[in-house]
């Protein structure tokens, strides 16, 4: 840098906000895969975006799942970026299915359920920070 030049000030890491059970789930995956799974979310607080990220399709396109692949099997963590200035966590599970990379209609009623969740969440604090 030279002569009366400043650095630009670093944007502040975004929150995470867990949804329902999210956070206790993640908890009991084994711990590469929690270490994995925090590496990629910090990545994602800071504004990047991780290789191992992916967007979902449809009415969940708001949603991007992490993946993670640990002795054979998969897991998953979903979140969004795309409510307000918060990265919210929204489900984190191991896939059970042996094929195809589907996931469950379960899962995704559950997702949706929860991305409902948080977008609920962030109007309460919206509300709640102008009154």
């Amino acid at each position: 840098m030279s002569g009366g030049e400043k650095a630009e000030d670093p944007k502040p890491a975004k929150a995470i906000r867990w949804v329902g059970s999210a956070k206790d789930d993640l908890s009991n995956m084994p711990i590469d895969v929690k270490y994995e799974v925090g590496a990629a979310l910090w990545a994602i607080q800071i504004g990047e975006t991780p290789a191992n990220t992916k967007s979902l399709k449809g009415k969940l396109r708001d949603v991007r799942e992490i993946v993670v692949d640990d002795d054979g099997s998969t897991y998953r963590t979903m979140y969004t970026t795309r409510i307000g200035d918060v990265v919210y966590v929204l489900d984190a599970f191991q896939k059970k299915s042996k094929s195809g990379i589907a996931t469950p209609q379960a899962d995704l009623d559950r997702i949706e359920q929860r991305l409902k969740q948080a977008r609920t969440l962030a109007a309460d604090a919206k509300k709640a920070k102008h009154s």
